[in-house]
């Protein structure tokens, strides 16, 4: 490197890439974590991985780090929780704060926010244990994804096709999460919408292999045989109106920084938004760097637009 960028890389001083954590997806944070280390250092930043499942957060002030990158997902990293942490501690970390963190978590009230505003959402319900799971059956229509409400990549989720199978579905998400959602199916195409600072990027369409009911763990991260098409196929109108509106639905939680926004095309062509990643993935297999690169931002770059907006 040369003297430039090493002076460069000392304005961010000693930065923790928090990865790992206790969440149900901190296999998925490791790696994403591993790869945000990797790309910092060959930027010459003094980053070192900090995994709070084995490290005391006393450990930031004691071990003198100025900054925080989250690669925390889930539980515990992506829902406020961390970010509340730091906040008391006067350190400076990456993504949302701690409002937009917990509300985009949790997949309900995030709904509840953009219905309110008059954004588009499917409909659903909430289950426990005393549903009716028939006359939910009957209000939504099959088929209904059942997911947990304060899960992310997927876990927990399935999707009902057969009447009388509503409460299985419901019994499977609940081990992960006891409030749970039930969303209308929407039948059409799955696009995300990463979000850098004030600007939507390229959206990226989904398309799981053909023996796949949807977009799940094992579609994310596991296969190969996922196609993604970014540029998404769309025109250029329709393609800046879901940009702008997946701008409108994270700023809307109060997200900042960097995150994703998640929605759905029906065969009518009218979208219906998802949920909210407030710190999305940083696999080789994850969306937010594949629509940086389409949008001339290669994995090392992304990663210092994420870790400059720590120093505003």
């Amino acid at each position: 490197m040369d003297t430039a960028s090493i002076n460069a890389a000392k304005k961010y001083g000693k930065v923790a890439v928090m990865l790992g954590g206790i969440s149900a997806e901190r296999p998925v944070s490791l790696n994403s974590g591993a790869a945000v280390l990797a790309a910092l250092t060959r930027q010459g930043i003094d980053a070192h991985a900090f995994d709070p499942a084995n490290r005391n957060l006393g450990d930031l002030i004691s071990g003198e780090f100025d900054r925080v990158f989250i690669a925390l997902h889930g539980r515990y990293g992506e829902d406020g929780c961390m970010q509340g942490a730091l906040e008391l501690l006067a350190m400076p970390y990456t993504g949302s704060g701690v409002m937009a963190s917990a509300i985009g978590m949790d997949k309900w009230r995030t709904k509840l926010l953009w219905r309110a505003a008059g954004l588009p959402t499917a409909d659903w319900a909430i289950l426990d244990a005393a549903s009716d799971f028939a006359a939910v059956e009957k209000k939504l229509g099959l088929p209904i994804f059942v997911k947990p409400a304060r899960e992310g990549s997927s876990i927990g989720m399935s999707k009902v096709t057969e009447a009388g199978t509503l409460a299985a579905a419901y019994a499977t998400a609940a081990e992960h999460d006891p409030l749970v959602l039930a969303e209308k199916f929407i039948d059409g195409a799955e696009f995300t919408v990463g979000i850098l600072g004030d600007a939507a990027l390229p959206l990226i369409r989904l398309a799981p292999a053909p023996d796949k009911a949807f977009y799940d763990f094992e579609a994310k991260y596991i296969r190969n045989d996922t196609q993604y098409h970014c540029p998404a196929g769309l025109s250029d109108e329709q393609e800046m109106a879901l940009r702008q509106l997946a701008l409108d639905a994270f700023r809307l939680v109060g997200g900042r920084g960097w995150g994703r926004v998640d929605l759905m095309l029906d065969s009518l062509g009218n979208p219906y938004l998802l949920e909210v990643n407030t710190s999305p993935g940083m696999t080789d297999h994850s969306l937010v760097p594949m629509a940086a690169r389409v949008a001339g931002l290669d994995f090392d770059a992304l990663c210092m637009k994420i870790l400059e907006q720590t120093l505003v």
